[in-house]
């Protein structure tokens, strides 16, 4: 009686240990429901904070020995940076216009010096300070969606085939100094809120300012949505329009309504699927994209497309941010998940790298969100539409002492 009573104690004992250490032990779970990506910074809260713990700090190594297209962005970082209008977007806390530019030509000499590897994560630990954005949820949660720039048939004239225009920024959109939309000037010199999507689309207000025509409706919304094409045109010759405005709302995804309208289900949702609805569904097109009233603008360009900063964007290497919180130009690394082509499945693994921040994006808002650029064509865009996974987003400068 005394053994069995003893075994019982003991018995549960360890049940009451192991309850506590699993209480103490168990991870903290947050659904997705849960998190809101584009919670703004509360008043006077900085996007980013400092590590100063240096078990904290990532392992640069493997980011290290993949510099591909690196050393290219970082010049169009150094080239931005040079440019006087740059200036007046620092300091952002202790990051000056200075030690920004300062920690990119630094990078730039270790990479022409071909430090790589082991050995480049050792120095960017002695040299730089390293900063994480803090986002969503205080805790340094940021959600990373992918986008790119697609190639799409289209024609310098209007014809039967090719019938849905992109329009130059209107004569009458008035933008501040910072690139931000102020309104629609009227004859009599005052602003109004410019019109939305629907009424610029049914109105016909921007005829005569037509770029380039497509032949698909969605395509063009899927221009405006990313913010740059590549235009095919019946000659075979390839011109690039790129971002100029916006009408100066903000962004409103679709994808939402058609998945609560049941035309879509959530685990099927990405471009593709969205791209075949509305081929066979064009009489459906402005219904859905009507409920996001930002239009975007454009310009011909050559070349490559560009971001916001009028500099070309890298893929994999470029990124997009909110401006208005985050230190454009700099340099950053990203740690998350990343969608891959492994023969003809699209899987998804773990991937960290150094890129540059150096766009922005109608729905980039907050410091709980980052899109990274994922190249041209139906590939990169196959890609960026499956790309929606939580990781973290650090930056890079100089420590004080090397300014």
């Amino acid at each position: 009686m005394r053994n069995k009573t003893l075994y019982l104690l003991i018995l549960l004992l360890l049940v009451m240990v192991s309850c506590l250490t699993g209480c103490r032990t168990r991870p903290k779970i947050i659904t997705q429901e849960q998190l809101s990506y584009d919670r703004p910074l509360l008043p006077g809260q900085s996007a980013l904070r400092k590590i100063t713990d240096p078990a904290l700090i990532p392992d640069f190594t493997m980011a290290s020995c993949n510099l591909t297209n690196l050393r290219e962005a970082v010049g169009n970082s150094i080239n931005y940076m040079g440019k006087p209008s740059s200036e007046q977007f620092f300091p952002i806390d202790d990051v000056t216009h200075a030690r920004a530019l300062a920690s990119l030509e630094e990078f730039a000499r270790l990479l022409d010096d071909s430090v790589t590897g082991a050995r480049l994560n050792s120095v960017i630990r002695e040299k730089f300070d390293v900063y994480m954005s803090v986002g969503c949820d205080n805790e340094g949660t940021v959600l990373f969606t992918g986008y790119y720039t697609p190639i799409f048939d289209g024609s310098l004239e209007e014809t039967a085939e090719y019938r849905y225009p992109l329009y130059s920024q209107p004569e009458d959109l008035e933008k501040g100094l910072n690139g931000e939309i102020l309104g629609r000037r009227g004859a009599d010199g005052q602003l109004s809120t410019y019109p939305p999507r629907a009424e610029i689309q049914s109105s016909g207000m921007l005829d005569g300012q037509e770029i380039v025509w497509l032949k698909d409706p969605f395509e063009a919304y899927i221009a405006h949505v990313q913010g740059s094409a590549k235009v095919r045109l019946p000659d075979g010759t390839v011109t690039t329009v790129g971002y100029a405005a916006n009408n100066g709302y903000d962004y409103n995804g679709i994808s939402k309504q058609m998945i609560d309208d049941g035309v879509i289900t959530r685990d099927k949702l990405n471009l593709s699927a969205m791209i075949a609805y509305f081929k066979a569904n064009r009489d459906m097109v402005n219904k859905y994209v009507n409920l996001n009233p930002r239009y975007v603008f454009f310009r011909q360009s050559t070349g490559a497309p560009h971001g916001s900063l009028n500099e070309p964007v890298i893929e994999m290497r470029s990124i997009a941010t909110d401006k208005s919180i985050f230190p454009r130009g700099s340099l950053t690394y990203i740690n998350t998940k990343l969608p891959q082509m492994i023969g003809d499945q699209i899987t998804t693994a773990f991937y960290d790298g150094f890129t540059l921040d150096q766009d922005t994006g109608g729905a980039i808002r907050a410091p709980g969100r980052c899109d990274v650029y994922m190249g041209s064509g139906d590939l990169a865009g196959k890609l960026a539409g499956n790309t929606y996974q939580e990781g973290k987003l650090y930056y890079l400068f100089l420590k004080d002492s090397q300014d």
